[in-house]
């Protein structure tokens, strides 16, 4: 979706002088109707006449009042004029402007969403409980404006029912990303599993060990999710993730269980290539000559050694292999 957002192209004229300009129209107003009104010379008609200039200036003069604005770093005001989008102020500084046009104020700085850990199903069905932390801004104020609806996504000032306010505005943006981001980390923990169960899939991407990787398919889809409203993810990480208290002691036991079976098969391996060497140098060296049956008596006896948890005990034999 392209932006519609635009500069504002209509008259914006200093503040400081046009403050300047309204004191001295304003003390004029005031010195005109002093006059007329304690005018010995002036007849009742034009009194009358001065009177009501000079409360229409006033009027106009007090209208005009409502026409300055402050404008902040990182800070903006969407220019609306009757219902029409005029553009967008983002010059820092203090300015006056037609005082008709309706000055939304939006700002731009960063923000954190530090979300609690929730529990969603991996991509094996495994219950888990997984957090992140996503800091966020906007920056299209077309968008922002106008792609979100303040009245449901956030409550209104109390006791004025008012919506406009800068930080209700804020706080439905941020309502805007929670959901969306809480909707874009269940999507992404559905589609990875937690943790390797087996040692078939070593290359597989998991939530656990996915680290930056998973962090930046994390802020894609979020970012896919925001743009609708102008927001811009400029960070998100996976700060926690475990598995869900009901099944945490299990899946624990299931782990030690694969690293202890893997271990295992390293002890095995390494002690079958210790027996294998051993008997090719004796072999190779012409030591001894054995036969498959002596082969397979040493074979064993190396095993039991090599792969016992216990220190082997030595015995000694008196007779032969046979006996």
């Amino acid at each position: 979706m392209e932006t519609q957002e635009k500069k504002f192209s209509g008259i914006k004229l200093p503040g400081i002088p046009m403050i300047i300009l309204n004191l001295l129209l304003l003390i004029a107003i005031v010195l005109l109707f002093v006059w007329a009104v304690s005018s010995q010379t002036l007849s009742s008609g034009a009194i009358t006449f001065y009177a009501i200039l000079s409360t229409v200036l006033f009027i106009i003069n007090t209208i005009f009042w409502g026409g300055f604005m402050q404008i902040e770093p990182n800070e903006a005001r969407v220019m609306v004029f009757f219902g029409e989008y005029r553009g967008t102020v983002k010059d820092n500084g203090f300015f006056w402007v037609n005082p008709f046009y309706a000055k939304k104020k939006l700002t731009l700085r960063a923000r954190n969403l530090d979300a609690e850990p929730i529990k969603v199903n991996d991509k094996t069905g495994n219950p888990i409980m997984i957090g992140m932390v996503v800091v966020w801004k906007v920056v299209d104020t077309y968008k922002a404006s106008f792609e979100i609806d303040n009245a449901s996504m956030a409550p209104s000032i109390p006791g004025t029912g008012s919506y406009d306010n800068v930080n209700t505005k804020m706080k439905a943006y941020e309502n805007f990303v929670q959901i969306q981001s809480d909707a874009a980390l269940r999507f992404v923990a559905g589609m990875y599993p937690y943790d390797l169960l087996n040692t078939e899939s070593e290359n597989q991407l998991t939530l656990r060990s996915g680290g930056e990787e998973m962090n930046e398919i994390l802020e894609a889809q979020i970012n896919e999710r925001l743009k609708i409203a102008g927001i811009e993810v400029v960070e998100a990480r996976i700060n926690y993730i475990a598995y869900a208290p009901e099944i945490a002691s299990v899946m624990l036991r299931r782990q030690q269980a694969d690293a202890i079976i893997a271990a295992r098969e390293k002890i095995v391996e390494g002690a079958v290539g210790m027996v294998k060497m051993a008997l090719d140098k004796l072999s190779a060296d012409g030591i001894i000559e054995l036969d498959d049956e002596k082969k397979a008596a040493m074979v064993s006896n190396l095993l039991v050694v090599l792969c016992g948890e216990s220190n082997a005990q030595p015995v000694i034999n008196s007779g032969t292999l046979y006996n």
